[in-house]
């Protein structure tokens, strides 16, 4: 195996795998109601990639390109079919063990302890505020907060590793910051703080509304002692950090106040076989046509590493510099996950 390093030094090691654009949210700040409605229209069955694929490019990716880590995310992947049994094939035809998931939870009580089964060994579920009626209007849906912490106990019961990630927008639910600080403190489950992003096109995004790291941490620790961990790993996205009377840490994603591009290892396949190599970018490098026309695993390989290769993304790092950057036309969230 021969590891692979992007224009800027940057090794390939974590493989984020979307399995469906659809989602049953609607969340304002990925997939806004007013645009992704009833006439919207979503990849056709025969776009997205099957499960074979899907397992045969994992296999590629961990046994011939030194990914370590995959991760399932959507869209909500929970949409997709007969998910666990995608989630066993990846770990038997890779023989990764580390295969985690992104949900926004609804479903895991159906699913939990056939995803555990299969392989999945870590969920990051979203929830952005412990406020019923606000997050009704925030996931689009009016569906209520005890439908996700349903989800996040099914999960913790089924023996899966949970994080989970508040998205944090000001004047939507910038106010949340504290009581879910508290609700979770006691629990075990890691809470992770996420500045408020300009990911797809349908957002709205503007600097205004991002509550900064600083300002997350400085509303917390307020009231909450807190104090400082390092990381677990070169690359971690959140930044860590302990209350010091005890207690569950917390985390923060900064990538618009303090960017970590220069540490990012992290690949996306979106739903359609696009490899895609920054969040924020505009197209992705298509893989599937070339899987479909009869590409040799060493051709696969050979093409995975020259877009890698080549790879220069630092899109969060140039953002306050040139703030205007919003406007480009980007990759929708829902086509390769968070």
């Amino acid at each position: 195996m021969t590891l692979i390093k992007d224009r800027l030094g940057r090794p390939l090691r974590d493989l984020r795998i979307s399995v469906t654009d659809r989602c049953n949210f609607r969340c304002r700040y990925c997939m806004p109601p007013e645009i992704f409605n009833k006439d919207f229209q979503f990849l056709p069955k025969s776009d997205v990639l099957t499960f074979e694929e899907i397992a045969h490019l994992s296999k590629l990716f961990v046994s011939k390109l030194g990914i370590e880590k995959i991760r399932i995310t959507g869209g909500e992947p929970l949409m997709r079919q007969n998910l666990s049994r995608l989630i066993a094939m990846v770990r038997l035809s890779s023989g990764i063990e580390d295969i985690a998931m992104t949900t926004n939870g609804s479903l895991l009580p159906r699913y939990a302890d056939e995803l555990k089964k299969a392989g999945l060994k870590r969920v990051t579920i979203s929830l952005d505020s412990l406020n019923d009626e606000k997050f009704r209007y925030i996931n689009g849906r009016n569906i209520g907060v005890r439908t996700v912490l349903d989800g996040i106990e099914a999960a913790v019961e089924a023996g899966l590793d949970v994080k989970l990630n508040m998205v944090v927008k000001r004047g939507m639910n910038d106010d949340d910051i504290l009581p879910m600080a508290k609700y979770f403190k006691e629990t075990g489950v890691i809470l992770r703080f996420i500045e408020y992003m300009d990911v797809g096109n349908s957002n709205g995004w503007k600097l205004d509304h991002v509550v900064s790291k600083k300002e997350i941490f400085s509303i917390i620790n307020k009231e909450l002692s807190l104090e400082t961990l390092e990381a677990n790993y070169t690359g971690e996205v959140a930044d860590r950090f302990r209350y010091k009377d005890g207690g569950s840490e917390i985390g923060i994603i900064s990538s618009v106040t303090d960017a970590f591009c220069s540490t990012c290892t992290r690949a996306r396949l979106s739903a359609d076989g696009k490899l895609v190599t920054c969040l924020f970018a505009s197209e992705g490098h298509d893989i599937k046509t070339l899987l479909r026309s009869g590409a040799t695993d060493d051709e696969l390989v050979a093409r995975i590493n020259e877009i890698w290769g080549n790879r220069v993304d630092r899109y969060s790092e140039e953002r306050l510099k040139n703030t205007d950057k919003q406007q480009m036309k980007k990759i929708e969230m829902s086509h390769i996950g968070g």
